[in-house]
């Protein structure tokens, strides 16, 4: 296994614990040359998540520590999902993954790829990285539209000023000009350790805990700012559900629908077996900051009895805020744009539909036209109606 060198320390300058899974393996079908995504080959993966342990070992409870099965199966999607490029990127998603157990604080990911086409004798190839709440996984992220933080910011500055004027055709530039900002308040004090008590007596052994301070997602925008939204559905009555989605977005406070996408029918990918999906893209205009906007699509698809139990799995109802504004940056909870948005034809087919000009900010982006005519899953994009909102408008070919 590779291990990083040094340890992690808490906020006291503690040593964490670790959890290893090693040798986590899976068939996928990335890389750089036409035979690699063709025929696939064999990815292997080491995992070391730092975590704090006590809790768990005192209370002898699984619900205090992290379920290692539940993140092996995770690394295990990844390695052999949707197929990437780099093993790089494979490396970041992995991260990504470690990250969204918030038991853990960082994680040290290893990549390897035995058969890679080196063109010469070799034992392996192995991409090492570590991942922390610093230090954030993004294998979409660019370092050039951020300052090193790795968090981008909403206008040049907190304090507030005129709202810039709606771009008709985005600039081929990482990040279009943004409405400022509001400023954000100081955070909350530190909340104090919870004394021990006879239900979990472990509860004595934690540190202080710390409420996390407000970001630039939190920010408000000054005036009205331009998002789009992507949705999706196989489950259920999936037209029905779209449209009810929809009248539900268009009806929440600080948000206005301005156009709707053509329906489009696709195949599902992440090679989960399931029905084809129907999607859709929305252009909204809000006064909501980016956070604010993300939880209100997580309260519209929990309103249609979204669940979350399989990865790339079938579901009810995706809501997916792919870009806000041309913000490019990275959270623990939040990357604007999409991660995926760059490769995804079912996203980027309807968008451009609705706004031919468009421009996807950040690495990875550009015209969406231009990107939805090249990603890996055009094939799979149908055209089923143009104005279906309303029951009017003919079917595509």
């Amino acid at each position: 296994m590779t291990i990083l060198p040094g340890p992690v320390l808490d906020a006291h300058g503690r040593q964490l614990d670790q959890v290893r899974l090693t040798g986590l393996s899976a068939t996928g079908f990335h890389g750089v040359l036409d035979h690699e995504r063709a025929e696939g080959q064999t990815f292997v993966a080491d995992v070391t998540v730092h975590v704090d342990t006590r809790r768990a070992a005192a209370s002898d409870d699984l619900a205090h520590t992290l379920n290692y099965a539940e993140l092996a199966a995770e690394v295990v999607e990844v390695l052999g999902g949707p197929a990437v490029r780099l093993v790089e990127t494979l490396a970041e998603q992995i991260a990504s993954a470690a990250l969204d157990h918030t038991l853990v604080a960082a994680v040290d990911v290893a990549v390897h790829k035995p058969s890679a086409p080196v063109g010469v004798p070799f034992g392996d190839v192995v991409v090492a990285i570590r991942r922390d709440r610093v230090k954030l996984p993004s294998a979409r992220f660019d370092p050039a539209a951020a300052p090193a933080s790795s968090v981008a910011t909403i206008g040049a500055s907190a304090a507030p000023a005129a709202p810039a004027a709606p771009a008709e055709s985005a600039a081929p530039a990482a990040v279009r000009p943004a409405a400022a900002v509001a400023p954000v308040p100081p955070p909350p004090a530190e909340i104090p350790a919870l004394a021990p008590s006879d239900d979990d007596p472990a509860t004595g052994l934690l540190d202080p805990v710390h409420v996390p301070e407000p970001d630039f997602m939190d920010r408000a925008p000054a005036g009205p700012v331009e998002a789009v939204l992507a949705l999706g559905s196989n489950m259920g009555d999936p037209r029905e559900i779209l449209t009810r989605a929809i009248e539900d977005l268009a009806g929440a406070p600080g948000l206005e629908v301005l156009k709707v996408a053509p329906l489009a029918r696709t195949a599902a990918v992440g090679g989960v077996e399931q029905p084809d999906f129907l999607n859709t893209v929305l252009l909204v205009r809000t006064t909501l900051a980016p956070r604010a906007l993300l939880r209100v699509a997580h309260a519209v698809e929990q309103e249609h009895h979204r669940t979350r139990d399989v990865r790339w799995g079938p579901r009810t109802l995706d809501v997916d805020l792919i870009t806000y504004e041309g913000v490019v940056g990275v959270t623990d909870d939040l990357e604007l744009p999409h991660p995926r948005a760059h490769e995804r034809a079912f996203v980027l087919a309807p968008w451009a539909e609705i706004e031919p000009d468009a421009v996807l900010p950040g690495l990875g982006g550009g015209p969406v036209a231009a990107l939805a005519a090249t990603a890996p899953d055009r094939e799979g994009v149908r055209w089923l109606r143009l104005d279906w909102t309303s029951g009017d408008g003919g079917s595509r070919p």
